[in-house]
């Protein structure tokens, strides 16, 4: 009996947030009517693809997509005005925020990528790696690209060694 009331407010609590968040009723976007599309080459390098590309109406700000890297595929150097959820459903990747090093996670393991740093994610040479990004837009944008990250960078190799 608990259990089914606590099952009713949370369903309750989870309807009235989609309302105020500018939706009149709940949506389900279906996985067979998600598009899929190849990741942009102007901001990947390899082969990614993101499917599910959301965006919930105002007032919220929140905006989202699942996307899939296959090895050695990652983003350019890219930040985020307010900053940025990973959430790592399969696979293995590599992340670096700019003047830090290269960090390695994992299925199951969340990233909470710092506002207006710069950084990049992707898969390692030998891994595929999914992730579920989620993102606030701030001035009509949840992203600022800039340049392709090297192979020295991704590596982590430089022309000293």
């Amino acid at each position: 009996m608990m259990k089914t009331a606590g099952l009713v407010l949370t369903v309750a609590a989870l309807t009235a947030g989609c309302a105020h968040a500018g939706q009149d009723t709940l949506e389900i976007m279906r996985k067979a009517d998600q598009q899929t599309v190849e990741g942009p080459e102007e901001y990947f390098t390899g082969r990614a693809t993101i499917t599910g590309n959301f965006t919930r109406d105002e007032p919220s700000r929140i905006s989202g997509a699942i996307v899939t890297f296959e090895p050695g595929a990652r983003t350019a150097w890219h930040s985020h005005p307010l900053g940025q959820t990973l959430i790592v459903t399969d696979g293995v990747g590599w992340t670096q925020v700019e003047g830090e090093e290269r960090v390695e996670f994992y299925e199951g393991d969340i990233m909470l990528c710092p506002k207006d740093k710069p950084h990049w994610h992707g898969a390692t040479p030998d891994s595929s790696m999914t992730h579920i990004a989620i993102q606030e837009v701030q001035d009509g944008t949840p992203v600022h690209w800039m340049h392709h990250v090297t192979d020295e960078e991704y590596y982590g190799t430089s022309s000293d060694d």
